[in-house]
């Protein structure tokens, strides 16, 4: 799924594209904002692949919202004026939409926007590792991951976010799969089909749930058996 955002600051014309992203099946609607302000902090926060924008907004007009941000997500700007349509592709927007806008023209620009996803995707799912660490794609980041600072890993549909033990969780475009397979078998396991845990941070077990603050992972049937190993052979009797 590309997770998206919708800004504008008409009601309607939000309520519009919010729809239409509903009703397609390789979107999904994860934030909608009357003004690009307040976008500007979600996207600092958050996992988002493609915005559609509006151009003639107050305050901060989309064009230069696009422009502020260093590491902006794939764009489709939505506008009512065409003089604004050679600026768009000048910052690398995917399409302009002119309103009012038809879901065939909104659909058109949306595939068009899905293939240069999957081809980033197929290119952008790769990673690094030495005996202690691993390099993670994470957007337009290479971000170097000590294996002794990870917690615990939650998969999130085509994402995997990383908990670590000071700094803030990092998201990356990553199947549970293909991390596991670049993780050392010694020090973590897969305990669900949603969570894969760094062995040596388990402090606490509760209940068939591994305790890491306040955040409560589940043990599965599937795993449940490798784990009690894992426990038997480093329990004291």
């Amino acid at each position: 799924m590309i997770r998206c955002i919708t800004i504008d600051d008409e009601p309607l014309a939000l309520k519009q594209i919010a729809s239409y992203i509903d009703k397609t099946p390789f979107l999904e609607l994860c934030g909608q904002f009357d003004n690009a302000i307040e976008a500007i902090d979600f996207i600092a926060n958050n996992a988002v692949d493609l915005m559609f924008v509006d151009i003639n907004m107050p305050d901060l007009n989309g064009m230069d919202f696009v422009k502020s941000l260093s590491n902006a997500p794939k764009v489709i700007f939505t506008t009512a004026y065409s003089e604004y349509a050679l600026e768009g592709f000048k910052v690398n927007a995917v399409d302009y939409l002119l309103k009012p806008i038809a879901y065939a023209d909104f659909l058109k620009a949306a595939s068009k926007a899905k293939d240069i996803y999957f081809s980033n995707a197929n290119k952008s799912e790769s990673i690094g590792h030495g005996d202690d660490f691993l390099f993670i794609k994470s957007e337009y980041k290479v971000l170097r991951i000590n294996y002794s600072d990870i917690k615990y890993i939650e998969g999130m549909r085509e994402y995997v976010r990383i908990y670590l033990d000071k700094d803030a969780p990092v998201m990356a475009l990553m199947s549970m799969k293909k991390i596991a397979d670049h993780l050392p078998e010694e020090q973590f396991m897969r305990v669900h089909r949603s969570y894969i845990v760094n062995l040596n941070k388990i402090t606490c077990i509760e209940r068939n749930r591994i305790v890491f603050d306040k955040t409560f992972i589940p043990i599965s049937d599937q795993y449940k058996e490798a784990f009690q190993i894992f426990l038997d052979e480093r329990f004291l009797k």
